[in-house]
């Protein structure tokens, strides 16, 4: 059982992992095995879970696919109530959703409240988009002919999160499968299981019938994975994480042809343009919020960011100016604007892109260094001289670092922001309306932000192209992603 020690600050409510007595077991024993979750700014245990595996897995798919077709029998009426009583239940309780996952992810409590506030906003999105399941009608070739075309659930379907958004991932991918009538299988990423678990009791709390939203902790995903991908009953996959891992899950699911969404890495470019000297500041905080949101750790955070020679002083110097600023510490501090990394590996690779950098020439213009022994804290840093031979130009850091490239030719930007295997999310600050449009339409990314650093919105479909995934998450767009087409065609009429 999860065990909650007082190692959570400000927790109103320690019962509100009371439901999960029953969520691990999922109707069957669980072995004897367990893994602890560890606050990041301090290293400190913060609970013990069971530590699952197939049996447990296998476990959770069977209710699921026992539970689905109850399920999609109820209305959308029905489903779409039961989704507004969670999204009203995890608004009630933002502050503790929010402390826990500032617990074990590191961010800063403000974010993290604004994090929970974006999950129950896809939960409010989806009990309403649940009512606006269309089918169609065909014109028919013949009178004695009618030919329509109805939407149906897709089935069971696996879930795997990350840890970087651990409780807004888990609403934005199971809210539109719930609201199509599909049951959830979630596993959790092992460094963030607990906010998952405690959105899960209050999902519970709401009304879901036994056996529609499922659980499995596990502290490797490989088995679980394997499972998910392999068993039959499982009708579709969605996952959030690396291109690497994406690769391996499309591999196992290829067998038996299973429909995958896939929402992987990405190198963000950041492009200035001299047109935008009318406004530098603005761009100066478009880039602070696109790259260091999260002390960086997102999979839209600015990469690369390219400033055109024209402004690239001024850019530079306000800038690094803004992070000197930035206060880095336990996302309980209120005046904490960045916490921890996520864990030691994180540590040793932003600082192996600094080094890197500056052995090819690359100058450090703040920051660049650890911070303290305990906890995994980084300074927020600043690289001025990149090319695009540096491995911080070629890979996605996923931290705390920004690396600025001098560029003169606005076509030749363009091509260097394209020159990746990656195409989730590109940002370009611009003033002239030709430029603009002709940008925006060349980029080769899923998503663009023009003259802002952040677009996420539940209203809005998020996804990417190239090698960054498959299939869009969000808005309209992403309730289809949990739907099956089926064409009816009625003779003798």
């Amino acid at each position: 059982m999860p065990l909650l020690p007082p190692l959570i600050p400000h927790l109103k409510s320690p019962d509100l992992f009371g439901d999960l007595d029953r969520l691990p077991a999922l109707g069957t024993s669980v072995g004897e095995r367990t893994f602890v979750v560890l606050n990041p700014s301090t290293g400190e245990v913060l609970a013990e879970l069971p530590d699952m595996g197939v049996e447990e897995t296998r476990a959770a798919i069977d209710k699921a696919y026992m539970a689905q077709p109850g399920w999609a029998a109820l209305t959308a009426r029905e489903r779409s109530d039961i989704l507004w009583r969670w999204h009203q239940l995890i608004v009630d309780h933002t502050d503790d959703l929010g402390a826990i996952l500032t617990a074990e992810m590191g961010k800063p409590l403000a974010e993290a409240k604004s994090e929970i506030s974006h999950a129950a906003a896809y939960l409010q999105w989806y009990a309403e988009e649940a009512n606006r399941i269309y089918g169609e009608t065909i014109s028919a070739p013949s009178t004695d002919r009618r030919m329509l075309v109805i939407k149906q659930p897709i089935g069971v379907v696996g879930t795997i999160t990350p840890w970087n958004f651990p409780a807004s991932m888990v609403a934005r991918k199971i809210s539109p499968a719930l609201a199509a009538g599909c049951t959830i299988v979630l596993k959790p990423a092992e460094q963030t299981p607990l906010v998952a678990g405690a959105m899960f009791a209050l999902a519970h709390q709401a009304g879901f019938p036994d056996g529609v939203v499922n659980l499995v902790y596990a502290s490797e995903g490989d088995a679980v994975g394997r499972e998910l991908c392999g068993n039959p009953k499982v009708r579709k996959i969605s996952f959030t994480g690396s291109t690497e891992v994406g690769r391996l899950l499309m591999r196992q699911c290829s067998d038996q042809i299973k429909k995958v969404s896939l929402e992987l890495g990405g190198n963000a470019p950041f492009i200035v343009f001299d047109d935008a000297d009318a406004d530098v500041d603005a761009a100066v905080d478009g880039a602070i919020q696109a790259k260091f949101r999260n002390a960086g750790q997102t999979c839209v955070s600015a990469n690369r960011l390219y400033v055109q020679s024209g402004v690239h002083d001024e850019f530079v110097d306000k800038f690094v100016k803004r992070v000197r600023q930035l206060q880095v510490g336990d996302g309980f501090d209120p005046a904490v604007a960045i916490g921890p990394l996520i864990d030691q590996h994180a540590l040793a690779k932003i600082e192996s892109h600094i080094a890197d950098a500056v052995e090819k020439g690359g100058i450090v213009r703040c920051g660049g260094n650890r911070i303290g022994t305990r906890g995994t804290f980084f300074q927020p840093t600043v690289l001025t001289g990149i090319s695009s031979e540096m491995t911080v130009a070629q890979e996605e850091t996923f931290g705390p670092l920004a690396a600025i490239i001098n560029f003169d030719d606005a076509d030749q930007v363009v091509h260097e922001a394209n020159d990746t295997i990656y195409g989730l999310a590109a940002y370009f600050y611009a003033s002239n309306l030709k430029r603009v449009w002709r940008v925006a339409e060349a980029l080769e990314y899923g998503m663009v932000g023009i003259n802002t650093g952040r677009m996420s919105s539940e209203a809005a479909p998020f996804g990417g192209v190239k090698q960054s995934g498959i299939g869009r998450e969000g808005s309209r767009h992403g309730l289809e992603d949990y739907l099956e087409m089926k064409y009816l065609c009625m003779g003798g009429i």
